[in-house]
């Protein structure tokens, strides 16, 4: 075999009057301008295609003579001057952001994700959770948030998808080409690669860093396939979520470790870290690590001050989710690690992976890490919030359910990512501008009622019919690839119809989001598709992960079945579902189903994007949709149960959703005047777009973020810092006192200011007195609570606090009185107790320190 003697890099060579081809090319924001998108199109349709929609490539592969051609082309270049100014002006005007903020420049949040999904050329992404992240960049670019994306590049990426003549999937691994996408590699002041390095298990693993411009945000991602390392180490970051367990833990060392001492070589100190899921939960030990080296702090003045500035986002209902490492492997490669850089205990150290307090553990949890080191914690759905809560309530003992210290803000999408651009336009005609601005606007919402429902559902329809005929070349080309007979192509020309109601199905396979629970009843669903009168389609997109071989099989039955003479021309499945078959789906589909066990859908977002399409959701009452829902927007399956047996759930919850295709949903869809509009139908497209346009999107969820969490973080970071990191230490040091003196505390004695009460009204005050030991700890490191509820409720949502004042000086006996009073404000038995919790000014709950002392 031959080995090249060198390198040389090769460039796209441009009129000098197409030279902001390239710099429009190199920032994402082509990726929600659809008149950029046009630009593309409008120089290479073929190519553009070709290349998956990458303009890079296309500039790469496009000939001289069409440049040539194109640069003497008035129209062209009047359109390319249009975007490059369109695009300065976006990078240079003024945001939300400046316009309600007035911090210093050295705010910087960084937002780690082990995945991005920002466009369809760039395949670092899996599925939803990699959109979202991608999501979040856009809107945090849209709004001007001072926010650094950090994550990992991937040779290979994500598998793409075939399946075989019997419909089993079967995954390929395609190479990325870096130098030809839309990203560059960072350079340090030598014009050399910026290479950082991470210590593995006694050997250093190096990696470049790549960047990709997001409008107004940066995004790093790191690269261990470089000359530097060993075959093994160069094929870490080689593919997402692939190789086994050692490959997974030294890829999430890659991202925090790694992303950490990146951000540091690049001159930007990370203020506030926000942790999408925890595989980049090492980040904050690396956090910890830079404030003992450089800082001079001790390992739980380090801890400490990084908690209050650590965002975590969970998206995962259930402990089987979470990543885990067994403590041997955690040893193996953080051994030397915490002994010599934290300087800190085994035993201190593996507290870290496990929140439960009163246990050791074998496994080293990711989640865990990033709990403990994070003063955030959030879902992402108000059930999900809810349900995290119940997942993690051990962890929190002593503490009422409503006041376990997670919170939630509900997902969103990028609206101009997933709308089509003949939808766009409509809404710029009639909502104004600003709409593209501000998408969280209610009032700009409620302009949808000014579209006619002739254009709105004309527009809608051309959608679907474009989602027609991209199925249609899908399947043919599916069919040719897998070898397929002459018939099975030439009848490929005949699936679907561009004018009957379309029901889209698209996500990953995991086995419970139930894909074929709408081919329960095969018979019934065949009496669907085939009413004359008023037929309905489905068009299904997914893939399942390599390893699972049931969401394989789901696959394969759907396949199957689709294959069917009854059904060959109603039900479609496209292979290698990604963003580029997720927005002709959600653009072009009446019903988005979405059919999961409740409660294991965290939050869903494809849902969201059919709303600005012009499409309606049919789902279970689950993640988003579970808050989202309303009968006026959209439809639901069940009422919210949860079921202990899956099967009888199955069948339940498969006769409701054929009950309410049958009785509501078809009936609403064929329902026309003498014009052929479906007049209610298209009114529930408009309240679903004024009622759920300006809550689900990204705008309101990043400034949700920002104001939650953001904001607060780098304040409480800036205080901790201030006086060479006086007040961190302070803090520090007023916990141990709290922790080493919390045994003393205890109450005396209390009474009702010596009344013997029978009864009150509503209405009226209950005085309390009490006594309180706080042993060597003041009132001001304390706050004593009346706690109070009804006596036979056991729901401590409905319980209630009063926070009780002392008097300023210690009794004779060296006890604090304190005073209060409750109001009476609901009848019947009600009962009462005294809650001492610390007390501090930077606490971000009172519940960090994990101690409560509660009388009786």
């Amino acid at each position: 075999m031959y080995k090249f003697l060198g390198t040389y890099h090769v460039v796209p060579s441009l009129p000098e009057n197409l030279e902001k081809l390239r710099e429009v090319s190199y920032n994402l924001h082509w990726t929600w301008n659809q008149d950029a998108r046009e630009l593309f199109r409008r120089l290479h349709m073929e190519l553009w295609e070709d290349t998956n929609h990458n303009p890079v490539m296309m500039l790469g592969k496009i000939s001289q003579e069409r440049l040539n051609e194109v640069s003497h082309d008035d129209g062209f270049l009047a359109h390319l001057e249009r975007i490059h100014s369109k695009l300065q002006s976006y990078l240079t005007e003024k945001t939300w952001y400046q316009r309600n903020y007035n911090y210093p420049d050295d705010i910087n949040i960084v937002y780690f994700s082990a995945e991005f999904g920002l466009t369809e050329c760039l395949q670092t992404y899996s599925g939803g959770l990699g959109v979202l992240a991608g999501d979040h960049l856009k809107a945090s670019s849209d709004l001007g948030i001072p926010l650094v994306g950090m994550g990992l590049l991937y040779k290979e990426g994500y598998f793409q998808q075939y399946l075989n003549s019997d419909g089993w999937q079967h995954e390929r691994y395609e190479i990325n080409d870096f130098d030809n996408l839309p990203m560059k590699l960072v350079r340090n002041d030598r014009n050399e690669p910026l290479v950082n390095s991470v210590n593995l298990s006694g050997r250093t693993v190096y990696f470049q860093v790549w960047k990709i411009e997001v409008g107004r945000v940066p995004l790093f991602l790191l690269d261990t396939n470089i000359p530097l390392n060993n075959e093994t180490d160069r094929r870490i970051t080689e593919t997402l979520y692939g190789g086994n367990v050692e490959t997974r833990i030294q890829q999430e060392i890659i991202l925090g470790i790694g992303g950490i001492r990146t951000l540091h070589s690049l001159g930007i100190r990370p203020m506030v870290c926000h942790m999408n899921e925890g595989h980049s939960a090492f980040m904050a030990l690396e956090r910890t690590r830079y404030l003992i080296q450089n800082e001079g702090l001790t390992f739980k003045e380090a801890k400490e001050v990084g908690y209050y500035s650590n965002i975590f986002t969970t998206h995962t209902p259930v402990p089987a989710g979470i990543d885990v490492f067994s403590n041997e492997l955690v040893e193996k490669y953080f051994g030397s690690y915490y002994r010599n850089e934290l300087q800190i205990s085994d035993k201190e150290f593996y507290s870290l992976g496990n929140i439960y307090k009163t246990s050791e553990s074998n496994v080293f949890n990711m989640a865990h890490l990033a709990m403990n080191t994070a003063g955030y914690v959030n879902g992402v759905s108000k059930l999900h919030g809810e349900v995290s809560k119940k997942m993690w309530v051990s962890g929190y003992k002593n503490v009422p359910f409503n006041e376990i210290p997670i919170g939630y803000v509900t997902n969103g999408v990028h609206m101009r990512s997933h709308i089509s651009h003949d939808m766009e336009d409509l809404f710029v005609q009639y909502m104004g501008q600003k709409w593209i601005e501000n998408p969280a606007s209610t009032i700009l919402w409620e302009r949808i009622d000014k579209i006619p429902d002739e254009e709105l559902w004309r527009t809608h329809e051309r959608r679907r019919e474009r989602l027609v005929a991209f199925a249609r070349r899908s399947l043919r080309k599916q069919i040719k690839n897998r070898g397929g007979s002459q018939e099975e192509f030439a009848a490929a020309n005949e699936i679907l119809d561009p004018s009957i109601l379309t029901i889209g199905f698209a996500r990953r396979f995991a086995t419970y989001k139930r894909a074929t629970l709408i081919f329960r009843d095969i018979e019934r669903l065949a009496d669907i598709v085939n009413n004359k009168e008023h037929p309905v389609q489905f068009i299904i997109a997914g893939k399942a992960h390599p390893k699972d071989e049931e969401g394989k099989r789901f696959i394969q039955e759907i396949f199957q079945i689709a294959k069917e003479s009854r059904f060959r021309r109603k039900i479609v499945f496209l292979e290698n579902y990604d963003m580029n078959v997720a927005h002709y789906m959600v653009e072009g589909c009446d019903i988005w189903l979405n059919n999961p066990r409740r409660p294991l859908e965290a939050s869903g977002t494809s849902g969201m994007k059919v709303i600005a399409n012009g499409g309606l959701n049919f789902s279970v009452l689950d993640g988003w949709w579970d808050e989202g829902f309303d009968p006026e927007v959209g439809w639901k399956i069940g009422n919210g149960e949860e079921y202990s047996d899956p099967d009888y759930q199955d069948e339940v919850e498969s006769r409701l959703l054929y009950n309410t295709l049958e009785s509501q949903i078809i009936p609403l869809f064929y329902s026309r005047g003498e014009d052929r509009l479906p007049r209610k139908w298209i009114a529930r497209v408009k309240n679903s777009m004024k009622k759920l346009g300006p809550f689900f999107n990204t705008h309101r969820m990043v400034e949700e973020y920002f104001e939650k969490y953001y904001s607060k973080s780098y304040e409480k970071r800036v205080l901790l810092k201030e006086r060479k990191w006086n007040l961190g230490k302070e803090l520090t040091a007023w916990k141990d006192k709290v922790l080493q003196n919390w045994s003393s505390v205890r109450l005396i004695n209390t009474d009702l200011n010596g009344a013997a009460i029978k009864h009150l009204f509503v209405g009226e005050e209950l005085p309390i007195k009490a006594e309180i030991d706080l042993g060597n700890l003041t009132p001001e490191d304390v706050e004593v609570q009346i706690y109070y509820g009804p006596l036979e409720d056991n729901n401590p949502q409905n319980n209630s606090t009063v926070v009780m004042s002392a008097e300023s000086r210690k009794s004779k006996n060296g006890f604090y009185k304190y005073n209060g009073s409750l109001k009476c404000d609901r009848s019947g038995q009600q009962g009462y107790t005294i809650r001492i919790v610390p007390k501090h000014s930077l606490l971000i709950h009172p519940f960090e320190l994990d101690v409560v002392y509660w009388a009786g």
